[in-house]
């Protein structure tokens, strides 16, 4: 079975955003880059399937700068096969996005699509969904825990109210979120061998999928500043803060 897993270049998590001084949106130069943290956990949910002989190819597709070539590059190096780089310089909106996914779908034709449940750039979370629809698979969202048995796969996700259990046909969309694993580091040898690997150069024409944008971005801002709380003396006044608060 071959699967196919998505990833995104985005901000690395551990780097403070900065809005343009022009409010149009959020600056990225000199920004220090990475992979999304669920498409890490993805990719290596997709090595695990490989390992334990389940899957036979993982291949590796991302949409973006031709930068998102290092993006690719690290996923290899965790144990992807070979690497689609769709180029674009437009910062795609998910319709557009799983539109592209479609494409690449039809074109390599895969048993499972494993993707992070939502990127933390834009945390639209719809992607995955978006795509089991336009492909009319069944879909399996923030996975936990994940079982191939033959032509199904029994997901675990997380719910509000604790854990539910689905078992879906393959092909399927599964997204995984952050209990399913954590993601391995890449050994030097590998990220030597990944400098190897086959990353096909693709563009948005090559495709022929209409990535117009649907919406308008007005403007963007940062969040205002929390104020400092108050301490208390004495557990009354907590409770008094509270009824006044209307919390209690």
């Amino acid at each position: 079975m071959k699967v196919l897993v998505p990833v995104k270049r985005v901000i690395d998590y551990n780097v403070k955003a900065r809005v343009k001084a022009d409010q149009t949106g959020v600056d990225l130069a000199n920004v220090k880059m990475s992979m999304n943290p669920f498409c890490e956990i993805a990719v290596e949910e997709a090595v695990r399937l490989k390992e334990k002989g389940v899957a036979t190819e993982v291949v590796i597709v991302s949409i973006g700068p031709a930068q998102a070539q290092e993006t690719i590059r690290t996923a290899l190096a965790m144990g992807g096969d070979r690497g689609v780089l769709i180029t674009s310089d437009a910062d795609l909106e998910p319709l557009a996005v799983a539109k592209l996914l479609k494409a690449v779908v039809a074109e390599e034709q895969p048993g499972l699509v494993l993707m992070g449940k939502q990127a933390i750039d834009g945390d639209n979370n719809a992607v995955g969904q978006m795509l089991s629809a336009l492909l009319d698979w069944p879909q399996a969202t923030y996975a936990s825990a994940i079982e191939i048995n033959g032509s199904a796969a029994k997901v675990t996700r997380e719910v509000d109210g604790g854990l539910q259990t689905l078992d879906v046909d393959l092909p399927a969309v599964i997204t995984a979120d952050l209990r399913l694993n954590e993601p391995r580091y890449a050994s030097l040898p590998n990220i030597m061998k990944a400098k190897k690997k086959e990353i096909a150069q693709k563009t948005v024409a090559d495709y022929g999928v209409d990535v117009a944008p649907r919406l308008t971005v007005v403007k963007v801002t940062e969040p205002p500043k929390r104020s400092a709380g108050i301490k208390v003396e004495t557990a009354a006044d907590l409770v008094s803060k509270l009824t006044t608060a209307g919390v209690l």
